[in-house]
């Protein structure tokens, strides 16, 4: 549930094109992502479950990036798309030394 009158407002992505080496770099991130997220679950005592209970800190997806659903290394690559588009859009650049 949101806040009343809440609207989200992003910046305004839809002009950055994602190159082939950019796609490359945004399927590490993801990758990167989701494996800070597994650790700092497994810190706090969460572990491997078939279906999530935040009561037993049970989650499906703790679980090697590779094995995850084609649906939730979407939502990492998503994410991290639009980290690196908003990073573009913003004037900076992202150059591999």
């Amino acid at each position: 549930m949101s806040k009343p009158g809440y609207k989200p407002e992003p910046i305004d992505t839809s002009h950055i094109s994602v190159t082939p080496e950019l796609s490359a770099l945004i399927e590490k991130l993801a990758r990167n992502t989701h494996a800070v997220w597994a650790e700092k679950r497994m810190q706090d005592g969460w572990s491997y479950g078939t279906e999530r209970n935040d009561a037993k800190k049970k989650h499906p997806d703790m679980l090697p990036y590779e094995d995850l659903t084609e649906g939730e290394k979407s939502y990492d690559r998503e994410v991290v798309t639009q980290v690196v588009k908003v990073i573009l859009a913003l004037g900076y650049g992202i150059v591999k030394r």
